[in-house]
């Protein structure tokens, strides 16, 4: 990685905790794969928007019904 590519993943990591209020360092669970088959959706306010196929970074389970993700460009 450059230095430049570095700070903007740096940057990217402070606005998500800034934005879900989250402390400690964030590290990253496991990985999950959307379904395939399922209809993309369009993220908005908190919500990410999702691709078919595309990988995700767990990085907490909040409860039974959502979990806190973020996907390759780090959002």
């Amino acid at each position: 990685m450059t230095l430049k590519e570095c700070k903007k993943e740096e940057k990217a990591d402070r606005e998500f905790q800034k934005k879900f209020k989250f402390e400690g360092s964030i590290t990253v669970l496991t990985q999950m794969m959307v379904d395939p088959a399922a209809a993309e959706k369009r993220g908005g306010g908190k919500n990410l928007p999702l691709k078919r196929g595309e990988i995700l970074d767990v990085i907490q389970f909040t409860n039974q019904d959502q979990i806190l993700c973020r996907n390759s460009q780090r959002r």
